[in-house]
């Protein structure tokens, strides 16, 4: 009986040791398979991008050329025209200006059954408010792999309209736009927003006028937003200098008629810098900052006139080459995690390195929905106490 056992128990054990080879074997064979489908659709995904971008690249050139709005500045027009022609051999044609102005133009263009535009970058609010509705979606635009992986963006795909589809955000930094005479103030002595309201800096404040947009206007809406409009009201008690034109405002605090001015940036005090004059950018603050978006946003103008060569100059543009080109040129940092940030003397720095995502998405103020909730009170508010 005991042999009979015996022999049961190693049948037993060679049944099971033989279920777990079968086990074994099918497990691999299923891994495997899993592998090569896995490479065969990785396979297909390139040769399908790769596919469309020959194609739209092979219709692009028949177009011959894509019109395209940009912030203005000299070195952007010759740097994004330089970069992108070179390139792909395409006239890249730059609109420059203002962008309430261009919009403007675009918008009564588009209305009148006119289409010259293709693709606009620039500030939020006048793509959010001015080319409402005449506007095509921006991710379908997308074919390089390195543009539609949202892995290559701090914080993702971000957009600043409310359906997230119109109004791409592909720069996001921290301004230093509060400056300061040398001669005349210690960064010491303004150490918080309270600090202005010392009876010392009275009609020494420059402002940039916060209801003409710009840095001036997101200072003032942080402002409204955190300190309150009380404290507004004894700030414009301090007989504010408020300019709309950015380069008198500039001059007046390298002249020493002014000890300090909140809305300018290193744009409007660059050359100064490099003259050596008495002029830099406050300390950060101990009430915090705020991030913006700049002039990086994108929208494509509704049936675009030239759409292949639109969709070629936008993968090129958010690309690792076309980001590093607008940042250089622009002075403002972009999202692409790939790209470094700017080395030179007070550079705008990116958000990124001041907040998480999540803090970005508390305290921006440029999205569509924080235009509506905070930005637009904010601007009432300055007329108001301003008018």
């Amino acid at each position: 009986m005991i042999q009979i056992g015996h022999k049961f128990k190693a049948m037993a054990s060679r049944h099971s040791t033989i279920k777990q080879i079968l086990f074994t074997a099918m497990a691999t064979v299923l891994v495997a398979s899993r592998l090569l489908c896995s490479s065969a659709n990785a396979a297909d995904s390139s040769t399908d991008w790769q596919s469309e971008w020959q194609r739209v690249a092979a219709a692009a050139k028949k177009e011959g050329k894509v019109v395209v709005s940009v912030p203005p500045g000299a070195e952007l027009r010759k740097a994004l025209k330089e970069g992108f022609e070179r390139r792909f051999g395409i006239e890249l044609e730059l609109v420059t200006g203002r962008g309430s102005t261009i919009v403007k133009k675009i918008a009564d263009e588009h209305r009148a059954g006119m289409q010259f535009f293709d693709v606009h970058t620039g500030g939020s609010g006048a793509i959010i408010y001015g080319l409402a509705g005449i506007v095509d979606p921006v991710e379908p635009q997308f074919i390089l792999p390195e543009v539609k992986d949202p892995k290559n963006w701090w914080g993702g795909h971000l957009y600043v309209d409310k359906g997230n589809r119109y109004a791409y955000s592909f720069l996001a930094f921290v301004q230093e736009a509060i400056w300061y005479n040398t001669e005349l103030m210690k960064p010491e002595e303004v150490r918080a927003y309270d600090d202005l309201l010392h009876p010392k800096w009275k009609g020494k404040i420059g402002y940039s006028d916060p209801r003409a947009g710009g840095a001036g206007q997101g200072n003032w809406t942080f402002l409204w937003r955190t300190k309150g409009e009380e404290f507004l009201k004894k700030l414009v008690q301090q007989n504010l200098v408020i300019m709309r034109e950015e380069r008198p405002l500039a001059e007046l605090l390298v002249k020493g008629s002014l000890a300090i001015t909140i809305g300018l940036d290193i744009d409007n005090f660059g050359p100064f810098v490099k003259a050596d004059l008495p002029v830099k950018p406050l300390p950060q603050i101990k009430d915090g900052t705020y991030p913006v978006t700049g002039s990086g946003t994108l929208a494509v103008i509704k049936n675009p006139p030239h759409a292949n060569a639109s969709k070629l100059f936008i993968n090129w543009l958010l690309s690792r080459e076309g980001q590093e080109t607008y940042q250089k040129a622009l002075g403002e940092p972009t999202r692409r995690l790939d790209v470094d940030s700017p080395k030179e003397p007070y550079a705008v720095r990116p958000a990124r390195e001041f907040m998480t995502v999540e803090q970005y998405h508390r305290l921006e103020s440029h999205s569509e929905e924080k235009q509506e909730s905070i930005r637009k009170p904010a601007i009432a508010a300055a007329q108001r106490l301003l008018n």
